[in-house]
């Protein structure tokens, strides 16, 4: 056996009966077998009841999301999985195991990513037990080893991708949460397959640059984006040049030479890239003095 079985018991409150019955009947014996003065009979009767009495000690309450993992002296009988009251042999023992969703949030680790940065990071993962029978005989501690197994598959994957990607399409930890996810979510199952263990959801919870570096990286970062805004701006401006050469040319408001053309990108590319608002100089004379 390597896999989980449904154990079904009997119903607790029918137990009840047939032992209330069951004592009621060994005690009305013992009051008559009281009066005669042969003791086998008394004896065999308290034995008896006894026996009736051991019998209590095979009750179990099962609740909802949890189940009861009965082994009988090393074998195991099977799992008890339905709500309810129930009686199983009293030989047996009863584990209680919790079918709860649950959370689990790793510290934060110290790890490089792939371009060996060091990076802070941390996940939250969102668990259930789904097969007992691995849960309790495959691994020592199940709730142990999958603190320890997502720690690992969590240090793997920083390794595995950069802090922030450099190209436009590469995949990132900041940037492609969605897909680091999922990576995440299925290396952790992988590892925790064989610990009867579904693995509901991962998500980083915790991501940052190491002290040491933060104040670099966060500098790389603003000149980065300064510099593609730069880019975007002088896309525009560029576009608005030609727009505005293309108009007074085809509307014949005045006609340029290349010399004056040149003079009037310049002017307005200053314009338009300049970090400061530019200061207008009024020309009250010909436009060629």
């Amino acid at each position: 056996m390597s896999v989980e079985k449904e154990l079904r018991g009997v119903s607790g409150w029918t137990m009840v009966g047939a032992l209330l019955a069951y004592g009621v009947f060994i005690l009305w014996e013992l009051f008559h077998l009281a009066r005669e003065s042969n003791p086998v009979p008394v004896l065999a009767c308290v034995a008896l009841l006894a026996l009736g009495a051991s019998c209590l000690a095979g009750f179990a309450v099962v609740n909802p999301n949890e189940a009861r993992l009965v082994t009988q002296f090393g074998v195991y009988k099977g799992t008890l999985r339905q709500p309810g009251f129930w009686w199983v042999s009293p030989l047996t023992t009863r584990r209680r195991l919790s079918l709860r969703i649950r959370n689990f949030e790793s510290g934060k680790l110290k790890v490089n990513d792939r371009d060996a940065n060091p990076i802070e990071i941390a996940a939250v993962v969102v668990w259930r037990l789904v097969d007992t029978f691995e849960a309790a005989f495959n691994v020592d501690d199940y709730e142990n080893f999958m603190h320890v197994q997502t720690e690992a598959a969590l240090r793997n994957l920083a390794t595995s991708y950069p802090y922030d990607a450099h190209e436009d399409q590469g995949v990132s930890l900041r940037l492609s949460a969605g897909e680091v996810a999922e990576r995440l979510r299925s290396e952790i199952q992988e590892r925790l397959a064989k610990a009867g263990i579904e693995v509901i959801e991962a998500r980083i919870s915790h991501l940052a640059y190491a002290p040491e570096i933060a104040g670099v990286m966060l500098r790389r970062q603003q000149a980065t984006a300064v510099i593609a805004a730069r880019q975007k701006i002088v896309e525009g401006a560029v576009g608005m040049v030609e727009m505005a050469l293309a108009e007074l040319g085809r509307k014949g408001v005045v006609s340029l030479d290349e010399e004056r053309k040149a003079a009037m990108v310049s002017n307005l590319m200053v314009v338009l890239c300049s970090d400061r608002a530019v200061e207008p100089v009024v020309n009250a004379g010909s436009l060629y003095q």
